[in-house]
């Protein structure tokens, strides 16, 4: 490009304007491991229900009211391990196909599309580690579940969530002085904006927290604690964020279904967010006081 084209382009640049992908919220989380049942169990005590099976692969759809968890047990590519792994991250859009070409405009890598008969080619880039993110445009009235799942009989789609629990963000781990490049990422990618230190939220206040362009959901970046070595290639998911009108009377009502909190310092800090305990050697959960109504569906 000449200098004359250039000027004349930076003359003309567009404004995106705050969500320049068109973002509304998430569509659903994936696990990967090699023991669904077992982290089914877990995902069934803290109130998702099974409602859906994949046509074609080993693959569960859990739900509760506005919160779609996919359990992956199709090994495709590397070997599952027995400790479920944040695999994936769906990403409601109003264009799939539209931020799907911008995110590759801007630097992201593509996931080449590896769809089998009857299934939906939904478009995907790299995230952190071994993840992806997914663009899904397909959420309202016709869903990609109505082609690619198949309900599971007797059981009802929309099972109430527990206490008005619903999806708050996602925590991930990155390595040492990496927090400005993820947040560049996240930034130029999908429009979200860094909060300021002050402004926290739960009782793990670590790390920097974005806010997505829709202003609906987080991500929390946390790098490893001073003096602990380089981990870059540990960077990961590490767990899921849900919010609770009522963080106590969630706790109490996750404990009488047999779900272990980790300790809390304090009536205070009890009040603002829980966390469970690790179970499976990678899954935990984390309770965030959030005000939002969760919606079924």
């Amino acid at each position: 490009m000449n200098s004359h084209l250039a000027t004349a382009v930076e003359r003309e640049a567009i404004d995106e304007g705050p969500n320049p992908l068109g973002l509304e919220g998430v569509e659903f989380i994936e696990y990967a491991t090699n023991k669904p049942q077992a982290l089914g169990q877990v995902l069934e005590r803290m109130g998702f229900r099974p409602i859906s099976r994949h046509r074609s692969r080993e693959v569960l759809l859990y739900r509760q009211g506005d919160i779609n968890v996919i359990v992956n047990a199709h090994s495709s590519d590397a070997p599952l391990s027995d400790q479920p792994v944040i695999s994936a991250i769906a990403l409601r859009v109003r264009d799939a196909a539209a931020a799907y070409q911008r995110a590759l405009a801007r630097g992201a890598w593509a996931v080449p599309a590896r769809v089998e008969v009857m299934e939906l080619n939904i478009p995907a880039i790299h995230g952190v580690g071994t993840s992806r993110i997914y663009f899904v445009d397909r959420y309202k009235e016709f869903s990609i579940y109505d082609v690619d799942f198949t309900p599971i009989p007797t059981v009802d789609q929309h099972p109430p969530a527990i206490e008005g629990l619903h999806f708050f963000g996602v925590v991930q781990y990155i390595g040492n002085d990496r927090t400005e490049d993820w947040t560049e990422f996240y930034a130029e990618l999908f429009g979200f904006q860094a909060l300021p230190d002050a402004q926290r939220f739960g009782i793990l206040t670590k790390g920097r927290i974005l806010q997505s362009a829709c202003k609906s959901f987080f991500l929390q970046l946390i790098e490893p604690e001073p003096g602990v070595l380089d981990v870059e290639d540990d960077e990961s998911l590490q767990r899921i964020g849900l919010g609770a009108p009522n963080v106590q009377l969630t706790v109490e009502a996750l404990r009488e279904r047999g779900v272990e909190f980790v300790a809390s310092a304090g009536e205070q800090a009890a009040a603002r967010g829980a966390l469970t305990r690790t179970v499976m050697g990678s899954v935990t959960f984390e309770l965030v006081h959030n005000q939002r109504a969760a919606t079924a569906g």
